[in-house]
């Protein structure tokens, strides 16, 4: 009876997903014809893979090298010294936590698990504290990627606004999700077994030269498998997102090309623009673009920015809201569950979307409103 169930049900499921899959791709079709439609799907992905994709990479391979270089000369243990004396009043997090926030923001989300697994660092959490770190380092996923990006744009001081955005929205996220285990689990709220050691050990050996020479192609290594880790996320999501942001060609028809769509985005979002552009300055309706994209992958949300730019949609304000949303957001759609799940609390994932999905919003709103006061000023 219950493999009977089961086979119904998996046919029922099999039905329904082709009905919405060929669905999307018949209204695409519809509307740009169906051989435009597949050539702007292969345009777009090959354009975005060699202008986008190879961009990303090579700042990826620059930024894992300068984090590398950062945590071999003691740099990350600095500033998680100087960082402690915030943990506490501002995360309800010990001290240590300011590491993970770190070697996320130089590398990215995942970075926070393999360090909350290990027993030297997790005995000075409780057991809710750890399990907010999902929260806590998934805001500041991919940072330094982010901004360098920005900066790269032409963008540096609004990125930095964007920053102090993501930075608050990190404080409601992580306080969030630590009110809700401890409202749902109070059990949660006892002391995670202890390490045989006080402190994480970062060893190094060797002379300064090899020193620079090692981390520099260890750290470059890491940004490449980042960088082919993106790639995924770009073609795929950002080229089905274009298609449902932007419209035909300069002329009004359709011809294959890249970056060509339906519209549909700036058409939904048309309807409650003054929403966008109260709470975000958003101008342009194809903006909320961006932060749909990261709630799957940042790194396919910055692949969004150049086609922006030749629209002439970008400015000061619309980077700093980026890059508070793309940092804060960072793909958590994707590693929530990966990383709760690696945890062992599978069964807090949907609490901890609804906390990080309040602190985006909050750290998009802080960095526009941010940055209107900071341009008065």
């Amino acid at each position: 009876m219950k493999g009977l169930k089961f086979l119904t049900r998996r046919r029922i499921e099999a039905g329904v997903f082709l009905l919405v899959f060929f669905g999307i791709f018949a209204g695409l079709g519809s509307v740009m014809g169906v051989p435009n439609m597949m050539n702007t799907i292969m345009n777009t992905a090959h354009d975005l893979l060699l202008n986008t994709v190879l961009y990303l990479m090579g700042v990826t391979v620059l930024t894992g090298a300068l984090g590398k270089l950062l945590v071999e000369f003691g740099v990350v243990r600095l500033l998680e010294v100087l960082l402690k004396p915030l943990m506490k009043p501002l995360y309800n997090l010990p001290g240590v936590a300011a590491l993970g926030g770190i070697l996320t923001f130089l590398s990215d989300n995942p970075a926070i698990i393999s360090l909350s697994k290990d027993k030297n660092f997790s005995q000075y959490f409780k057991k809710y504290q750890l399990i907010s770190l999902t929260n806590f380092g998934t805001a500041f996923g991919m940072g330094l990627v982010v901004i360098v990006f920005m900066a790269g744009k032409g963008f540096m001081s609004a990125a930095l606004v964007g920053l102090l955005g993501s930075f608050v929205g990190s404080i409601v996220s992580t306080r969030l999700m630590q009110r809700f285990i401890l409202k749902s689990n109070p059990e949660l709220n006892d002391k995670v077994e202890g390490g045989d050691e006080q402190q994480i050990s970062f060893k190094s050996e060797g002379g300064v030269f090899l020193r620079v020479l090692n981390s520099l192609l260890d750290g470059g290594k890491t940004g490449v498998d980042l960088g082919l880790a993106i790639i995924p996320g770009v073609l795929i999501i950002s080229t089905f997102v274009m298609m449902l942001t932007f419209g035909p060609g300069d002329n009004g028809s359709y011809d294959g090309s890249a970056y060509q769509g339906v519209a549909l985005l700036p058409l939904l979002a048309g309807k409650i623009d003054f929403i966008f552009e109260w709470l975000f300055g958003f101008h342009h309706p194809e903006l909320v673009a961006f932060p749909i994209t990261s709630l799957g992958a940042v790194g396919a949300a910055l692949s969004l920015i150049p086609k922006f730019q030749l629209s002439g949609f970008i400015d000061g304000n619309a980077i700093a809201v980026f890059t508070a949303m793309g940092m804060c957001w960072s793909g958590y759609l994707s590693t929530h569950t990966a990383m709760l799940d690696s945890l062992g609390f599978r069964k807090l994932t949907s609490k901890a979307i609804m906390a990080h999905t309040v602190g985006g919003l909050v750290a998009g709103i802080v960095a526009h409103w941010a940055f209107v006061l900071f341009s008065i000023l």
